[in-house]
């Protein structure tokens, strides 16, 4: 259980800074931001583990996942 909120506080924050970084079309809102930001988490920040670079590769990974959707988005549309 502890696991589980601790993916969520690092995915609400890596969400955030990569919505700052990458625009992008993600509707706002805290469940998109915490939504992205745990796909990151899991994609970029699950290799590195816990601490700072967890969260860096969090924050990496978030990115990569709003430029993918931009890129899916766009093609889509």
């Amino acid at each position: 259980m502890l696991e589980l909120v601790y993916w969520v506080i690092l995915g609400s924050i890596a969400g955030g800074v990569a919505k700052a970084i990458v625009p992008s079309t993600v509707p706002a809102g805290w469940v998109p931001t915490i939504a992205v930001g745990v796909l990151g988490s899991i994609a970029g920040g699950l290799p590195f583990g816990r601490g700072p670079a967890g969260l860096v590769g969090s924050i990496v990974g978030a990115c990569v996942v709003l430029y993918l959707h931009q890129l899916w988005r766009d093609s889509h549309a």
